[in-house]
């Protein structure tokens, strides 16, 4: 939670499906509002409802919808924020293209009792994570509103996103397939990697198998980060083992590595993904 004392007159927010661990986000004093997802029609704050019924719901094929925060949500969060010492805020979010989230805490951001800027970062997951963290580094070591923002959206702006999914139909019952929709045809018959352009889904590459499409997105992942100073986010839904074989192998392989984070997305991604997911976001750190 922000307090002035960590050095900053700047309040990061950003929302849940940024899937930072927690102790990261208490240490960076980032204020979080929860998005909603409703499982069979009851809706709750994706932090209220496990992974774990998540994924037993998609296995189950339960309707599983997910939806923004209200923007008296965002408007509450900057309430305190401004009334713990916040000079100013930066709320940091989800791609716009996929939710309406950077809608709604813009609207909150109109009646804020102190100045707020709210970055659309293009991304999800640990990529909007990352971008996060670096606006409160920013914040931290001085920087104003507007550097803070800057911060997390170039971060943003040089993270890639990869990810595997066991099968496209989560993407595409939850309306969030983009330009992966052309692969539908062939579903059954190949093994798609995903990426995150402009904002959206979009087809990387078509492999026959599993094993060759993480086998290939190790070494896009590889690739990506070169040598260069990075951080890496290893997400994944009930696919523990994965998650963590590929992160012990990127931590051999990849000469720059900074710090990696493994962890299982939240029902909100997890409800677009479905269970077998296997992500990574490489984020090169700031200069």
């Amino acid at each position: 939670m922000y307090s002035p004392s960590m050095g900053s007159a700047v309040a990061i927010v950003t929302d849940s499906s940024a899937y930072l661990p927690a102790e990261l986000s208490e240490r960076h004093g980032l204020i979080t509002v929860p998005l909603q997802i409703a499982v069979g029609g009851t809706v709750r704050d994706e932090t209220e409802l496990t992974v774990e019924q998540t994924a037993r719901a998609l296995k189950e094929w339960r309707p599983v919808t997910t939806s923004r925060p209200a923007p008296e949500r965002f408007a509450h969060a900057y309430k305190a924020a401004a009334g713990a010492g916040a000079a100013a805020i930066v709320s940091v979010h989800l791609s716009a293209a996929m939710s309406g989230t950077v809608e709604a805490a813009r609207l909150a951001a109109e009646a804020a009792p102190v100045p707020v800027r709210v970055v659309d970062t293009g991304t999800i997951g640990m990529g909007l994570g990352f971008a996060a963290l670096s606006a409160a580094a920013t914040a931290r070591q001085g920087g104003d509103a507007a550097a803070a923002a800057a911060a997390a959206l170039r971060r943003a702006e040089l993270s890639r996103s990869l990810f595997y999914v066991d099968t496209l139909e989560h993407l595409r019952r939850g309306g969030r397939i983009g330009g992966a929709a052309g692969l539908l045809g062939s579903a059954l018959m190949v093994k798609p990697l995903l990426n995150i352009v402009d904002g959206r889904i979009a087809p990387l590459e078509k492999v026959r198998t599993a094993s060759r499409a993480l086998a290939r997105m190790e070494e896009l992942v590889v690739e990506t980060a070169g040598d260069r100073p990075v951080d890496i986010g290893v997400q994944h839904l009930a696919a523990a083992g994965r998650a963590e074989a590929l992160a012990a192998r990127l931590r051999e392989r990849i000469p720059g590595l900074q710090d990696v984070y493994v962890g299982e997305v939240g029902p909100v991604i997890g409800a677009h993904v479905g269970p077998g997911m296997l992500g990574v976001v490489v984020a090169p750190q700031l200069p």
